[in-house]
């Protein structure tokens, strides 16, 4: 017996257009946005940083701590980079959850959203 998916659309008893309408859910999105983009960028900037500087330049051929250059550090420090990005994301989209269930709670009890 196959079972037919609905979309969200034919789903009863929410308004997903009106929910996509409401202040909280385009509040959310801007919210995503200002932290996503950005982070985005950041990251971008710092990973290829290392590839271009040692390709075109010296700067990071300097000893920094004994026999260690500069660029063993920074590729190093890509690690920790992105060890706290995750981690800066992870509570960040913990926050998003918790606007999303709180959508969902006010849609379910018909409120405006």
């Amino acid at each position: 017996m196959a079972v037919k998916k609905q979309s969200f659309a034919e789903r009863p008893g929410v308004d997903y257009e009106a929910l996509a309408q409401s202040a909280m859910f385009r509040g959310l999105i801007q919210e995503k946005k200002a932290f996503i983009i950005p982070a985005t960028i950041f990251f971008f900037a710092f990973y290829f940083t290392l590839p271009i500087l040692t390709s075109y330049s010296n700067v990071l051929n300097a000893p920094a701590i004994g026999p260690v250059s500069w660029a063993w550090l920074f590729a190093f420090a890509q690690f920790v980079m992105t060890w706290a990005l995750c981690i800066l994301y992870s509570k960040r989209a913990a926050k998003f959850d918790e606007i999303v269930e709180q959508m969902k709670q006010e849609a379910k009890e018909g409120g405006n959203v």
